[in-house]
């Protein structure tokens, strides 16, 4: 098996981890919610808070959990464990996890390429990276249009399935596993 097959099996695989632990969490998010309103707490500002945690950014924790076990295990570095790695600020702002996952993986890309120009070139050509920066752009947009569309939860299972649609930090790892499993095939 060439080097180039190998790594793109290897980024398939970790970016499939990436996209399971998203999974795993909007549906710990929709469980919270809607035990939350079976317990009469619809309208509970802490409760609010822990099903938009586990909705918007409960994936961060989980992708940054395996980069460290990565680390740990001493594996060779990746742009999935760069990216997973990037998102350390999770509950500080919602779009934080991703603008650390996107620098991050630039900055993965500089030690790899050992140059800022070759890096960038490397970034405007990754198809994780240039997704992970269209995130960050939409989410807000979208989350307006909501909002002006008049939508506003009334209950906690509507804050789930509020966020769980807004959050699109499951599409870089989505894109790296397609892009993992198109380069098999070709």
């Amino acid at each position: 098996m060439s080097e180039g097959v190998k790594d793109s099996v290897e980024e398939k695989s970790e970016f499939g981890k990436l996209l399971k632990y998203t999974v795993l969490v909007y549906a710990s998010g929709l469980f919270v919610g809607v035990l939350l309103d079976f317990l009469g707490l619809q309208r509970s500002s802490i409760g609010q808070w822990i099903v938009r945690a586990l909705s918007g950014e409960g994936e961060s924790i989980f992708d940054r959990v395996y980069a460290l076990r990565r680390r740990f295990h001493r594996k060779s570095g990746s742009i999935a464990e760069a990216y997973g790695g990037g998102k350390f600020l999770p509950y500080l702002y919602a779009l934080s996890a991703q603008m650390g996952a996107n620098i991050s993986g630039l900055v993965f890309l500089r030690k790899k390429e050992r140059s800022w120009s070759k890096a960038i070139n490397q970034y405007v050509r990754h198809p994780v990276m240039l997704t992970s920066l269209l995130v960050i752009f939409i989410v807000p947009i979208r989350l307006l249009v909501t909002r002006l569309m008049g939508f506003s939860p009334t209950a906690q299972v509507y804050t789930a399935l509020e966020t769980i649609p807004i959050n699109l930090c499951w599409l870089p790892p989505l894109v790296g596993w397609l892009k993992g499993k198109l380069n098999l095939l070709t």
